[in-house]
Order: C-alpha cells, then structure tokens, then sequence
C-alpha cells in the first residue's frame, strides 16, 4: 500500500471513531462517505483483518483496533500539532471544507476568477484542487448548518428557496399556449383535452402545478433542513396532489441536470443558479418574491492561524464580496 494512501486510511479510520459514523467522519474530512468507507476497507484488506463494528451506537473500534486505538488518537493529535507548526510553509495553500452543493454550484464557478489575479495562490476544496489535501483542520469551513463546525463563523447571505425549470417547462405555466410546435400550433393543451394521435392528456392550465413532474433533492442525515415542494406549496396558493411523488436525486447538480432536460420542476436554493438564469439556460416560473429564505444562512469560520496569512485575507475579501454581489442579486429578483 502506497504511503499516503495507508495514511489517508488511518486518518478516516481515527475520524471515523472519533465522530462515530463515516457521515460525521466524511463531513469533517471534505470527502464523501463513500471515500471514507473505501479508505477503511483498503486498510483492513491490506491487514487482513476487521477494525470496525456497527452497532446502535455507531462505530465501535474491533478488538485489533482496541489495542492500537490510544496510539492511533495520540499520532493524529500530534500531526495536528505538527500541521499548525509548519503551517507558514503552505502560505499559497488554502485548504477549504464547504456544503458540497454550494462549492459545486456557486464556489468553484467563480474561483477561476480570484486565481486570475491571484494565480500564485492554490486551492483544495473537499479534498480536491490544484494542491493535495493535507492532514489537520482545514484553513476555512463553509456551510449553513447549524449544529457544523462554521456555526460560529461570520454569516455569508440567506439562501432564498424557489421552484425552477428549464425554459420551457416555465412557459409552459406562466404562458401555456407559447410552446409551440413545428407547425406554429401550441404543443400543449389545456386541461381536459386530448391531443395527438396516442390521445395523451397535454396539461397547459396556467399557474397551476397539476401534471407537471416535481424533482426533488434526496434529505442527507449530515445536512442542515432544506425546503422542498411541500414546504413551498404549504406557503403559496397553488394546487398539486402528492407534492411527495417524483424522482430523487443525491446532489443538487445532477436534479437541476434534469431540470435543464425538461425533467422536472425543481425547488433550489437561487444562488446556485444565478447565472443559468442570466444565460436563459434556466427560468423561474413562478415570480420570485414567491419564496422561502433557509432558517439559517451560509457561514464562513476561518482557523485563527489561517487568518493570520495575507493569502487568506485576500480570498476571504474577494469571497466577502462575492457573498455580497449575490445577495444584491437576489434582493433585486425577489423584490420585483
């Protein structure tokens, strides 16, 4: 077994005990639990033998584990002392662990633009980036989970949730009789009317949600509560039975994929999807004020030693005033 990747294994087992779920261990390393449990299983081939029980509890150590366990938690805790000791010598490094949704979505669109003018400056977000993921506390955390390690951190914005679709998905409520056909004709048909020779039900009724598939985004054990098509539905007058029903997906990237793919009407968090809107590649097709603001907004903790570094003043300036262009954004979208 390769050097980094036995110390990358015992780095997820140590956390894996520690926080007594791979969930907890996935979030406080910026990988997924899926990398957490591949790491663990690599090392128990390579020694042959079981390290971890599931019980009711969560993850208890193995006998074989028992009996390393003390030394396991003391080397850790003395590569983190190690790490913020030589941390000076990574002064171009900025190590984050964000909400993977919102780094995908809204982060690393823009980065490009902060390593522009910065380009001697690099980057490992969840594990990933121009640099390899170090061991020890990350540089910034970002996330709006109230019970996670930004909690105390400096607020970002309110994420403001809302129905999406694709173009013409969002016509099709807003102006049901602007989707045309080749021939010029209107391709759906309002409620109650046959169409074409399969003699397919076409919903068109405007303003209503009946007939329309809804997405919706898969509730993570590790993740804060984010509105979805019951709570909207619960706040604005438009009818829908079984606002449940619909397809699932894991990451808020893959459903608004569909979403673009006239799979669905989707309710996302709008920051994400600003520039899809600029584009036309998404449409809203329900005013915007007609939303739902998260219980809790983005936060941002930078570790005090981290903070010290010029490198990290400048990013935490520039993502400052990215937080604030976005949430200019939105005020002027939900406000008109």
């Amino acid at each position: 077994m390769a050097r980094v990747t036995h110390l990358n294994s015992l780095q997820a087992l140590e956390m894996a005990i520690r926080e007594g779920s791979l969930q907890a261990a996935a979030q406080r390393l910026g990988i997924t639990p899926a990398a957490v449990g591949q790491r663990i299983r690599a090392l128990e081939q390579f020694l042959d033998t079981d390290l971890l029980l599931r019980g009711r509890s969560g993850l208890r150590p193995t006998p074989a584990l028992q009996m390393a366990l003390d030394d396991l938690r003391a080397a850790f805790a003395a590569l983190d002392r190690v790490t913020d000791a030589l941390d000076f010598q990574r002064t171009a490094e900025i190590h984050i662990v964000a909400d993977p949704d919102w780094s995908d979505l809204w982060l690393l669109p823009r980065l490009p633009r902060f390593q522009a003018e910065h380009p001697n400056i690099h980057f490992n977000v969840n594990g990933e980036g121009d640099v390899p993921m170090r061991l020890g506390a990350a540089d910034i955390v970002i996330d709006r989970d109230p019970d996670g390690r930004a909690a105390t951190g400096d607020p970002l914005y309110d994420e403001v949730f809302l129905p999406v679709g694709s173009p013409e998905n969002a016509a099709r409520i807003s102006d049901p009789f602007s989707v045309k056909a080749e021939d010029g004709t209107p391709r759906y048909l309002p409620v109650g009317t046959l169409g074409d020779k399969a003699r397919m039900w076409r919903h068109s009724e405007g303003g209503s949600l009946e007939g329309f598939p809804l997405l919706h985004i898969k509730p993570r054990p590790d993740a804060p509560a984010t509105p979805g098509w019951r709570d909207w539905l619960a706040s604005y007058p438009y009818a829908r039975t079984s606002p449940e029903r619909g397809v699932q997906y894991a990451l808020v990237r893959n459903a608004i994929e569909g979403v673009r793919s006239n799979a669905g009407l989707l309710v996302c968090g709008l920051s994400c999807i600003l520039d899809d809107l600029d584009r036309g590649t998404l449409s809203l097709p329900f005013p915007a004020r007609e939303s739902l603001v998260a219980r809790h907004p983005y936060r941002i903790r930078i570790r005090p030693e981290a903070k010290a570094r010029p490198q990290v003043a400048r990013f935490e300036a520039w993502l400052l005033a990215e937080a604030g262009a976005t949430k200019d954004r939105m005020r002027a979208l939900c406000e008109t």
